[in-house]
């Protein structure tokens, strides 16, 4: 259908708009003639995307003087080919509607693991160990070596890519994942670094929210986007833990000895150049001291990480002298890991910030701030030098230059957490040293000050009124749209007491008891002797899943509720979880019915469908709450306190009441669907009253 919003005609690929969908539209268009930043709330299943695309895409057809670019962000793979799709069937559309004036280019974009069509690199079990094979023939000295060795292998695809040169491109047109590897194989040229080439020209890019947030990879990937962009964080309920996870560093013993091995490594390799090419060093000694941290531009197969810190905090001056030769630089960081393997041997918990942390560094072995704050850029100058591409192997130091890099140039919004063991296994010695950022919205800050409209949007972001505060803007369009039903497809619930009048919750003094335990097991026996198809359960932690579990299972409930429906268990590995899925799905197509158990906060709490039979009840046992003892979430929440005036109370009640809404609505992803969801605890009453919408 086709309609007017004031002075945009909007292109809609359906017969049908829901109210919400247009009211949805119409603040959107509001943000974008303000050029401003905005928050939207809408329920899942009310078409949220294809009303995004729909109005960002006709908005930009109706400024054709003007164009503005698209950047979508999301959390999952699977939910960039969801995006991808439905602008599909948009772009179709547009183009039924409008001819070829429509065409636009639209593309997602991965990782290499995602992308390559190399058999011998994608055979790599992991995304390190693939970029690391693919480094391994593409980097620019391997391809030179190749050229005089025929017997060096290189990659053909990356090679007939670069042979193209410029005739390298995409046509106009929408391209998932798999269609850009269709089109590599069909032309023979690699699809990930044509992909890279292509981002810089397309009217739409669909890609992860670390290409954005992530320093390291923004700096690679982001850095071309043009001001006239519209940036869309979809999902982003928990966008404010993003933020926090891509500058915060973990430091473990494995970590330093890693590293020391690294180290050891890398020593060999200059004593290898010193004797056969000691011009390669002597060039980057002389262009560190011309202040050049890299040769130029970089050939695009070359590029490694970028600088974890973000773009205007990084220093724009020359390497300090003392970290100019390689000798000295891997000196420095033998003493800084010594230093680190130190602080890791204590036997209590030490909490410090940057900046006396820095100052007992530099008392102990004399590496100052400024040194540190290289760190990150000199590692990169020196791997390049000495033509490293076994990348994977080396994660251990990056992880330390990027600790180095990060504690040299903050001295707000962090903390140093040192703990010798996990509080919840106090007999496992297990010693950590975590660098912890606690301000979200240092990491976000680039993007709102970089591009025009930047749109947070997702099903659960009640209260709407804390985001602007964790992350410090202002929205010029803040709103909170419900879901407009024909019928009761929602039956939401909250079970204060069990069938024996006992109050059931998961609070740390009741958790244990047999009687709350009882009372969850006869619910949910319950239920499964009553409710067709899938059933879903959701637990506030493993650990709280695993003892519920191990008792129902020793009283004899958990054969009882096997008679009426089979039982699959999320668990901590992928793999497992993924067969447990699959299995799962099975017996409800064949009529048996199941019952998942999973986690809060878990990989199936955050990207599953249960959509349709899948999910006819969810059942939130407890109510979320993070482990309140955790020294990390303590000083985040001290940091909130007296930066942003948020209470702890407050926030943790946002985050539980956001992560259960995010575990019940798993079940309902469209109007089409129904279902019934019970919270099985007495505090949701409270929890309930701090943010009255029940399913949003």
């Amino acid at each position: 259908m086709k309609f007017q919003i004031e002075d945009v005609t909007v292109y809609f690929p359906y017969d049908h708009i829901y109210p919400e969908q247009y009211a949805y539209m119409v603040e959107l268009k509001r943000a974008l003639d303000a050029k401003g930043h905005c928050l939207l709330e809408m329920p899942t299943g009310t078409g949220k995307t294809i009303a995004l695309l729909s109005l960002i895409t006709s908005y930009t057809l109706s400024k054709p003087s003007n164009p503005i670019k698209l950047l979508y962000c999301t959390r999952t793979v699977h939910e960039m080919e969801k995006t991808l799709a439905e602008l599909k069937l948009l772009h179709k559309y547009q183009i039924q509607h409008l001819g070829p004036a429509a065409r636009i280019l639209a593309l997602g974009l991965s990782s290499r693991k995602n992308l390559c069509i190399n058999p011998s690199v994608v055979s790599a079990e992991n995304r390190d160990s693939v970029d690391a094979a693919c480094r391994k023939l593409t980097a620019s000295w391997v391809r030179a070596l190749a050229i005089e060795n025929p017997n060096i292998p290189s990659c053909e695809f990356f090679e007939n890519y670069e042979k193209a040169a410029s005739d390298a491109v995409l046509p106009p047109g929408v391209y998932t994942l798999q269609d850009l590897r269709v089109f590599g194989k069909e032309k023979g040229w690699c699809p990930y670094f044509l992909a890279r080439h292509m981002v810089q020209f397309a009217n739409v890019v669909v890609y992860s929210y670390q290409y954005l947030l992530d320093p390291k990879v923004a700096g690679i990937i982001s850095k071309e986007m043009q001001r006239e962009s519209v940036v869309v964080f979809d999902e982003a309920h928990n966008i404010d833990n993003v933020c926090i996870e891509a500058l915060s560093v973990s430091v473990r013993k494995q970590t330093l000895e890693g590293a020391t091995r690294n180290l050891s490594k890398m020593s060999q390799e200059i004593e290898r150049f010193k004797a056969t090419d000691a011009g390669r060093l002597r060039a980057e000694y002389n262009r560190l001291v011309d202040g050049l941290a890299q040769r130029g531009n970089l050939p695009l197969a070359d590029t490694w990480l970028a600088n974890p810190a973000l773009p205007d905090d990084i220093l724009k001056e020359a390497v300090p002298g003392n970290i100019r030769r390689a000798e000295h630089f891997l000196s420095v960081l033998r003493r800084l890991v010594q230093y680190l393997k130190g602080r890791l041997q204590t036997e209590n918990v030490e909490k410090e910030g940057p900046v006396t942390f820095v100052a007992s560094i530099n008392a102990q072995v004399g590496i100052d701030q400024k040194m540190l704050k290289f760190c990150y850029d000199r590692l990169h100058s020196l791997m390049l030098t000495l033509e490293i591409t076994d990348t994977d192997e080396f994660l251990h130091i990056q992880t330390i230059c990027d600790f180095a890099t990060l504690v040299g140039t903050y001295t707000r919004g962090f903390s140093i957490i040192i703990e010798p063991f996990d509080e919840r296994m106090p007999h496992i010695p297990d010693p950590v040293l975590q660098l912890s950022c606690h301000d979200a919205s240092l990491a976000i800050k680039p993007v709102f000050e970089r591009f025009q409209s930047v749109v947070i949007t997702s099903g659960t972001l009640s209260p709407i009124d804390l985001y602007p505060r964790l992350l410090n803007f202002n929205p010029v369009v803040s709103r909170s749209f419900t879901m407009s039903l024909t019928r009761d497809c929602i039956c939401p619930m909250v079970l204060t007491r069990g069938s024996d009048q006992l109050p059931v919750s998961t609070k740390f003094d009741l958790r244990s008891d047999p009687g709350v335990e009882r009372n969850y097991g006869r619910l949910l026996l319950e239920m499964v002797s009553v409710v067709p198809d899938g059933i879903v359960c959701f637990f506030v932690s493993y650990s709280y899943m695993d003892g519920i579990v191990n008792s129902w299972h020793e009283s004899g409930i958990l054969k009882d509720i096997m008679q009426h429906k089979l039982v699959f268990i999320e668990t901590q590995d992928v793999v497992e979880t993924t067969l447990a899925l699959d299995n799962y799905r099975k017996a409800c197509d064949c009529g048996r019915g199941a019952v998942f158990f999973s986690v809060a906060r878990g990989k199936v709490a955050e990207g599953i469908d249960f959509d349709r039979h899948y999910g006819r009840l969810v059942i939130m046992f407890g109510v979320p709450f993070q482990y309140t003892l955790s020294r990390i979430l303590l000083a985040r929440l001290e940091y909130l306190r007296e930066t942003f005036q948020i209470k702890e109370g407050d926030f943790l009640t946002f985050d539980a009441l956001r992560q259960a809404a995010q575990c019940v609505g798993r079940v309902i992803r469209s109007k089409a669907d129904y279902g019934m969801m019970i919270f099985a605890d007495k505090r949701f009453v409270h929890v309930f009253s701090f943010n009255t919408s029940l399913y949003s």
